[in-house]
């Protein structure tokens, strides 16, 4: 049975509901050919309508979630799995974690290079391990031996990934994940991806997933796989966050949100709005992706756009980037 934590009063009959983000950053309209924002708009609606579809099918939170960031990290424009940017010795290093809000159990992955979507290796962790968190080459093995899909760096390298590493490395500066990459797309934000979930029987779930910064260092990981940091959920709310990882680790992001919800009473959007005020007052930039037990939503973000999408079952989609 699964044990009680506490789980907000749930209306009758649920609405399933999917929020969606493919990262928050300095994004500027003017960069995007009419083309590229075309085809980000596709990957997130492509996300949107995969994880809809199981919440439709009458599926769990956890499987919604997870198929959304799939779907992401397969699409070579953002910064998860196929199309993660690159560390300083020229390899690709994944973060990912998942939650289920149900059960309390999470799952996360860092540093990966083998799997072809980190997110099945988070949930992997999350249902086979007695672990939260494994890190590594260790990481690569577990998940592999799991029967987790892996494949060839090949299949995550983009060239403008490859050119957006030489940039910093002339620049001699790390391209933190809210501030875009220096070089071919200054400004420009393509990165870590996240959605959170709900289900028709009340259930929550939070996954994210991310390559980091362009050019990183000494194997620097971010909130991305950091339960409470960058993903939590419980039976109130799911939270998947965005941005300049430093900055929701020292604020404990997702899990503020949640705290404030339960502690304070406070709704959704108000919660979620004061934790990006208190990170935003100590320097740092991105943005957050939210659902309620209730089907509220919220999305704040305090960068010049955020790639997002939300759509409950029965309802239209929305996908924005601005």
């Amino acid at each position: 049975m699964c044990p009680d934590l506490g789980r907000a009063k749930l209306p009758a009959m649920p609405i399933p509901t999917l929020v969606i983000h493919g990262g928050a950053g300095l994004v500027k309209a003017h960069i995007f050919a009419e083309h590229q924002e075309a085809d980000y708009h596709a990957g997130l609606s492509a996300a949107l309508a995969a994880g809809l579809a199981v919440l439709a099918a009458g599926g769990p939170a956890l499987d919604a979630a997870q198929r959304a960031v799939e779907v992401l990290e397969d699409h070579p424009g953002f910064n998860a799995g196929r199309g993660a940017v690159y560390a300083h010795e020229g390899h690709i290093e994944l973060d990912a974690s998942i939650m289920c809000g149900a059960t309390g159990r999470a799952g996360a992955v860092a540093g990966v290079r083998t799997l072809r979507h980190p997110i099945q290796g988070a949930r992997v962790v999350l249902e086979r391990s007695a672990h939260v968190l494994l890190a590594g080459a260790g990481a690569d093995t577990y998940c592999a031996g799991q029967g987790v899909a892996t494949a060839p760096p090949a299949h995550f390298h983009t060239d403008l990934r490859w050119q957006q590493l030489q940039a910093a490395k002339t620049a001699d500066r790390i391209a933190l994940d809210h501030d875009g990459a220096p070089g071919p797309v200054t400004d420009a934000k393509l990165g870590t991806v996240g959605a959170v979930a709900l289900d028709a029987a009340g259930r929550l779930a939070a996954a994210t997933s991310t390559g980091g910064m362009t050019n990183k260092r000494w194997g620097r990981i971010g909130d991305s796989p950091l339960i409470g940091a960058g993903t939590f959920a419980d039976g109130r709310v799911a939270i998947s966050c965005t941005g300049h990882g430093e900055h929701f680790m020292r604020h404990v992001a997702a899990h503020a949100v949640a705290q404030r919800v339960e502690l304070l009473g406070e709704p959704l959007g108000a919660a979620c709005q004061a934790v990006l005020d208190r990170i935003e007052a100590g320097g740092g930039l991105g943005g957050l992706i939210a659902v309620d037990a209730g089907g509220a939503i919220a999305l704040p973000f305090n960068t010049g756009g955020m790639f997002r999408g939300h759509q409950a079952v029965g309802g239209p989609a929305t996908v924005a980037i601005w």
